[in-house]
């Protein structure tokens, strides 16, 4: 999936829901300082902070992975989930709904390449396997969603159904592939 595609599918998500304009600003930006760019360059939080400003600048790094520890060593998929878990339980609703519709999205992504036959969990030509199997990938998302019960704006119900709805068609997808 281009980033794109992925940026603007979660941006939407987020602007359909109700949100205001920051919130879906940062948003579109939510993978701005969690990921390289194609030279391998990183934006730093403080020239996000710069650019954009302090409120959609601290919703970006409310919902930013730590890939790396303080020595800039790559933290483990397990370690980096419960690290973004921890930090989002103190968030406010409006980073919550960013990161359901980041990982409704993701998850819808997966949801069609696993029912088009793709084995999403394996390398394959041009493209590398997800790094978690299928049972830590739902613990994940449910994880996710069971923090955001937490806030009750009624603008996250929508997004909540919409990933409790994807999570069922993963479960499926997840038992057909151990059958």
């Amino acid at each position: 999936m281009p980033v794109m595609s992925h940026l603007t599918n979660v941006a939407l998500l987020v602007q359909r829901a109700g949100w205001d304009d920051v919130t879906v600003a940062a948003a579109f930006l939510h993978d701005a300082i969690e990921d390289d760019n194609q030279y391998g360059d990183t934006l730093r939080y403080e020239e996000l902070h710069a650019l954009m400003g302090e409120e959609v600048a601290r919703r970006v790094r409310d919902v930013t992975e730590l890939k790396c520890d303080d020595q800039g060593a790559f933290r483990n998929w397990q370690d980096r989930k419960e690290g973004y878990l921890s930090h989002l339980r103190t968030a406010p609703a409006g980073s919550l709904a960013i990161s359901l519709a980041d990982k409704l999205h993701n998850l819808w992504t997966m949801n069609q390449s696993l029912a088009r036959g793709i084995d999403i969990f394996a390398d394959g030509p041009e493209r590398r396997g997800l790094s978690a199997g299928p049972k830590r990938q739902l613990w994940y998302f449910n994880a996710v969603l069971d923090l955001s019960e937490t806030h009750d704006d009624p603008r996250l119900h929508g997004l909540r159904t919409a990933l409790r709805d994807e999570l069922v068609r993963f479960d499926g997808h997840i038992d057909a592939l151990s059958s």
